[in-house]
């Protein structure tokens, strides 16, 4: 215990001795921090905006003339990957086309009968679910046809899965990036301290007795450093959502209760975490150099 508080002491004046130092690893861990999580929101709103587009993807069944609505709508929902159906009736397709002809809906009325069939409207999960619930409609025996755009099906199916490969691939390289950079700069402030260091060693103070005041010190900038990049992060995309919203109203960015407490609480452990394992990888590299004999 007595080691402990020997060690949070030394970190202070750590600290306190090394404020250019102190403040260049601060900075670091707040701008990379920061492209860690823009590259998180980036890839959340990529999938996001894609989901809402599958969301709004729509299989057209049309029933045969003698067909029952409410029996075809109730297996359509049924269905897997299936998430709305919607029942139109002849007189509701027929109020509809008139609706969309406007003033040239008098010419419906030269038509006599309801030419119009009856219809179901199946809204599906994901694009790559489309073709498939196509093919369980048709096999309907109450349905006739069936319509859905198939090439933007699986354009968009394409771009989804592109979606979550690149997001994927935008965090690892982000996360990679952010922990060589952090190392790097916790390694310059261990190597302005190597000479206290060894002296530590020739009296024999242990290994992790010295090591532990530089650990805490990364921990330290590492928890403010992504805590300051959370709430900058935070009150930036808060901006831009009001922006686009006004500017843009068709385009819906995430932003759902909470996500900034789960984003932060996510920065804040990964920041603390990776500062930890970057000061002890460069701690324990300057301890291993100095314990050579020479």
């Amino acid at each position: 215990m007595k080691s402990f508080r020997y060690a949070l002491r030394d970190t202070a004046r750590l600290i306190r001795q090394s404020v250019g130092i102190s403040c260049l690893t601060f900075l670091t861990v707040l701008v990379v921090f920061f492209f860690v999580g823009s590259s998180f929101l980036v890839a959340l709103n990529t999938r996001h905006v894609i989901s809402v587009v599958e969301g709004e993807l729509v299989v057209q069944a049309y029933l045969q003339p003698k067909a029952n609505l409410e029996a075809v709508k109730k297996d359509a929902a049924g269905l897997p990957h299936v998430t709305g159906v919607k029942g139109i009736s002849s007189e509701e397709a027929l109020e509809l086309l008139k609706a969309r002809l406007g003033n040239q809906s008098a010419a419906v009325t030269l038509l006599g009968e309801n030419p119009l069939p009856a219809s179901v409207e199946v809204r599906v999960d994901k694009a790559s679910s489309v073709a498939g619930v196509a093919r369980e409609l048709v096999a309907m025996q109450q349905v006739e046809d069936v319509v859905y755009a198939g090439k933007v099906a699986e354009k968009l199916a394409r771009l989804s899965r592109f979606a979550e490969v690149f997001s994927l691939f935008l965090l690892i390289v982000a996360s990679l990036a952010g922990a060589l950079v952090l190392y790097n700069t916790i390694r310059v402030a261990i190597y302005s301290r190597k000479q206290e260091i060894e002296v530590m060693l020739l009296v024999g103070a242990m290994p992790g007795f010295v090591s532990l005041p530089f650990m805490l010190l990364g921990v330290f900038w590492g928890f403010c450093g992504t805590l300051a990049a959370s709430v900058v992060l935070g009150l930036l995309y808060k901006s831009l959502v009001a922006s686009v919203q006004s500017t843009l109203p068709f385009i819906q960015l995430l932003d759902t209760p909470g996500l900034f407490m789960k984003l932060g609480g996510f920065m804040i452990g990964t920041g603390i975490t990776m500062s930890w394992l970057c000061s002890w990888f460069a701690v324990e590299r300057h301890i291993s150099d100095a314990m050579k004999p020479s």
